[in-house]
């Protein structure tokens, strides 16, 4: 499917998966060769688009049947008799994992994991037929398709699509939505807008943000930062929790604002059984997927089964509070670097220079180095104008302040921005590769 977010989306979707076929959806975001990857990966047949982005996928109709949304939606169901039984085992989605550690990968989820995590996040969330949710994150990926908007479908609830972000039509909604969910990318997209509007216009979103009972963050570490603004504005601070391309929600923060604990994603939600073995967070359930496509060794390297239960390595390290709360300390690949014989989170090194006021983003990542190791280097960007104050002596002069010597970056390299992929995540190997 590469349909825009609109009914037409809704309809497709349901259409396939009640006729038993299974979703792989596509981006207009993703250029030509890795659209061509996607649906050969996964074996696609027909490619089903809106009018709007037809001639995005025009390209792969010699090999396939490429169809448009209008000639498929008609007024009248088809007869439900006529249509295949839907088994709770079979595959319903293909979602792509993010590719921020390498090539994406099919994760085949099944009916039945997305019936679980829906009832899992009704449960934990309190999705009532009353919310609206302001959706504005990509359809292709987990958080956006299945943790926000399925969860709202599945408790009957509104789903107002936005499409395409643009932070001052999101400000603008909030006075008529219920539940936002985003990513931190979005999340400080939406403090510059507001930072660089007038006083009226402040006041009303504002009121908008107040009027919200939930406001969610995830796919990435929320800035302690920015998840205390949204406190200041709204008196709660976002509803964290940790999820996955291959286990939808696993742990979340409470609903209750009080109980929330900031920089942590919470505690596992209740079919979801977790461990944490050599630091690493391994997670059993029946909103855990079952395999990738086509990649029989991949998915044996990422499960280990001990006693009857069937583990997945998520890959990312973290650590448990004195409350029992989960903390993401980064992925084992990316953000858990070795230098001089101590083992670094690039996370929690990220955080401290967020809070130098010169510093708009940052990434921290390890080279390798014959002395250290890994050398810690900091990718930064700087506020407009503020580039001279984001010198490498001044902002390891305020590491030091802050962190251990041994943790205080090598090196500081000042960009014009950091790539991320859809959802906002950076591509550390591509910043990695960039920086030689």
């Amino acid at each position: 499917m590469l349909v825009s977010p609109t009914a037409d989306f809704v309809a497709c979707f349901f259409g396939v998966l009640r006729a038993g076929g299974v979703v792989v959806v596509l981006s207009p975001l993703h250029p030509a060769p890795e659209t061509r990857y996607f649906c050969e990966d996964a074996g696609v047949r027909t490619v089903v688009a809106s009018a709007d982005l037809a001639s995005t996928v025009a390209f792969l109709a010699p090999e396939r049947r490429v169809v448009l949304t209008s000639s498929l939606v008609e007024p009248a169901p088809v007869a439900l008799s006529r249509l295949p039984a839907v088994r709770e085992e079979a595959a319903a989605l293909q979602l792509y994992t993010s590719g921020t550690t390498g090539k994406p990968k099919g994760a085949v989820i099944t009916h039945g994991n997305l019936a679980t995590q829906q009832q899992l996040l009704a449960d934990a969330w309190g999705w009532t037929r009353a919310d609206v949710l302001l959706h504005t994150l990509p359809l292709h990926h987990m958080h956006g398709l299945a943790i926000a908007w399925l969860s709202a479908v599945g408790a009957g609830a509104t789903t107002r699509f936005l499409g395409a972000f643009d932070a001052r039509r999101v400000w603008d909604a909030m006075s008529d939505a219920t539940v936002f969910m985003a990513v931190p990318t979005i999340h400080a997209k939406l403090f510059a807008s507001f930072d660089a509007a007038d006083g009226a216009t402040r006041s009303a979103w504002t009121a908008g943000a107040r009027g919200l009972r939930l406001v969610t963050s995830g796919s990435a570490a929320l800035p302690v930062t920015v998840g205390q603004r949204w406190t200041e504005l709204t008196g709660a601070y976002p509803l964290e929790r940790f999820g996955m391309t291959e286990i939808g929600v696993g742990t979340t923060n409470p609903l209750d604002p009080a109980k929330r604990r900031p920089g942590t994603v919470g505690e596992p939600l209740p079919t979801v059984d977790t461990r944490v073995v050599d630091g690493e967070l391994w997670v059993a359930g029946p909103s855990v997927f079952g395999e990738y496509h086509g990649k029989p060794e991949a998915t044996r390297e990422s499960f280990v089964v001990d006693e009857g239960t069937r583990w997945f390595r998520t890959g990312d390290t973290v650590e448990r509070d004195a409350l029992g709360y989960v903390r993401i300390l980064g992925r084992t690949s990316v953000d858990i670097l070795k230098s001089g014989g101590y083992k670094l989170s690039a996370l929690e090194i990220e955080e401290v220079l967020r809070e130098h006021p010169a510093v708009a983003d940052v990434a921290v990542v390890g080279l390798a180095d014959p002395t250290w190791g890994e050398r810690v280097v900091a990718c930064v960007v700087a506020r407009p104008g503020r580039e001279e104050e984001c010198s490498e002596d001044a902002l390891r002069g305020f590491a030091k302040e802050r962190l251990a010597s041994y943790k205080v970056p090598r090196s500081v390299v000042v960009m014009p921005e950091l790539p991320r992929n859809a959802v906002g995540k950076v591509m550390k190997p591509v910043l990695i590769k960039q920086l030689g």
